[in-house]
């Protein structure tokens, strides 16, 4: 009951913070316009994008419909659904929501009121990947529709690499080891960091995805504290960190910026980052595509992993008819939408028809001519499965935690991996 009291208290401070920087409380609830839908989502450049773009298709049809979309950062969305279930006032909530895959099982689990079974949607679900949909289908329940494929990607400046003697090649289907030495090199000969990144957990759980083995729960149980994987990961950022071959921002904005303004060698992210990458025309021909590092010794380890990956959620506030009527119009079923939205803003999609499209196999100017899309689904295949259990939130803060303590305090990484499964523990409630 303490945990939940500080959980609740939080979380309305924040929300409080958030409205006194402009949201207005219309804004925030759902439309009571019947032609009109709110939605939450964040990054203008890829999902507001392609909200936009499902928006005008809808509009053919349907001319007096409108979209009032409201951009918040992940982090807020996840705070206003925590603070609506808590105080059980759906009100403020929008018609549809955008919610990362990892969180589904949390989520619906803890406040299956603030979502909107689809079962009865009329949506064909098994025109998804089966990951996608198994992400958000909690109880029998389908509470998500697909949206983006999050594979993820090794995105590298080929002129940077080169000035350092290096080619892109020399980046595909490596190992950690190998990357490290030649990322020194790169950082040597040109002063450019190899890779920048946004909270650093994230790399880790890429890494433990990409090994096929270390998954933080095994069986229902927590698996931190002994998971050699995770050792193994966590001695690769810190060593990345110390030599200053990563960077990892705090900002998004400077994240962002790090790729624009030509700062980073490179990025590893999940392919969704397309589109911010591409926002510098001026980049266009000096960008390429690889696959992630491997763990060299661990048996079975792969270059492949997954990221950040998003569904649209019908809330349990909503014009459901309505909002039900546009998902399926558009994002669960027009090949046509998801050829402009790959076209204009990389969104690559989860939607199987869509893969059918000439365009996936197009070559694309900005990355020199590269086949990227296919080649992104093609890493797609190869992903190995991890598992969170219901506690994808618990172990990624945990995770953070015993990083920032690790690189900037130095502090010993076995007990750091100990007090991130206790804290974990702790905070599931276990």
């Amino acid at each position: 009951m303490k945990k939940l009291l500080i959980s609740v208290l939080v979380a309305l401070t924040v929300v409080a913070t958030v409205f006194a920087g402009g949201a207005s409380e219309s804004q925030s609830a759902s439309s009571q316009d019947s032609n009109t839908l709110t939605v939450w989502a964040w990054d203008p450049n890829f999902n507001i994008a392609a909200l936009r773009a499902a928006e005008a298709l809808y509009q053919q049809d349907h001319p007096d419909f409108s979209l009032n979309i409201v951009e918040y950062v992940y982090n807020d969305i996840q705070t206003m659904l925590i603070t609506a279930a808590e105080a059980g006032n759906l009100s403020t909530l929008p018609d549809i929501f955008l919610m990362q895959d990892y969180q589904f099982h949390t989520y619906a689990n803890r406040y299956p009121e603030v979502f909107t079974s689809l079962n009865d949607s009329g949506i064909d679900f098994s025109q998804f990947t089966a990951g996608k949909t198994a992400d958000s289908n909690v109880n029998g329940n389908q509470y998500g529709v697909p949206f983006d494929n999050s594979t993820t990607i090794f995105a590298i400046r080929k002129d940077i690499v080169e000035e350092a003697g290096f080619t892109v090649e020399d980046f595909m289907d490596i190992t950690w080891d190998q990357f490290i030495e030649q990322a020194r090199v790169v950082k040597e000969k040109t002063k450019h960091p190899m890779i920048t990144i946004s909270g650093g957990s994230e790399i880790i759980i890429e890494i433990l995805q990409s090994a096929g083995s270390g998954s933080p729960v095994v069986n229902g149980e927590l698996n931190i504290a002994d998971n050699e994987v995770l050792y193994k990961a966590f001695e690769i950022y810190k060593t990345m960190y110390d030599e200053g071959i990563l960077v990892d921002y705090t900002d998004w904005n400077e994240y962002i910026a790090s790729m624009n303004n030509g700062v980073t060698g490179g990025v590893i992210q999940g392919c969704w980052i397309l589109a911010s990458i591409e926002a510098a025309a001026d980049q266009s021909g000096l960008w390429r595509i690889v696959n992630i590092p491997r763990l060299g010794d661990v048996e079975g380890a792969t270059n492949y992993a997954n990221i950040g990956g998003s569904s649209w959620v019908v809330s349990g506030n909503a014009n459901t008819e309505l909002a039900i009527d546009f998902l399926r119009s558009t994002f669960a079923s027009s090949t046509e939408l998801y050829d402009q939205v790959l076209a204009e803003n990389s969104v690559i999609a989860s939607y199987l028809p869509a893969a059918d499209s000439e365009l996936y196999g197009s070559q694309v100017e900005f990355y020199g001519g590269q086949s990227v899309y296919a080649d992104i689904v093609e890493f797609a295949g190869n992903v190995p499965a991890i598992d969170y259990g219901n506690w994808y939130n618990e172990i990624r803060d945990a995770l953070n935690v015993a990083l920032t303590n690790i690189v900037q305090n130095g502090a010993d990484i076995r007990s750091e991996m100990q007090a991130a499964e206790d804290t974990a523990r702790f905070n599931i409630g276990l």
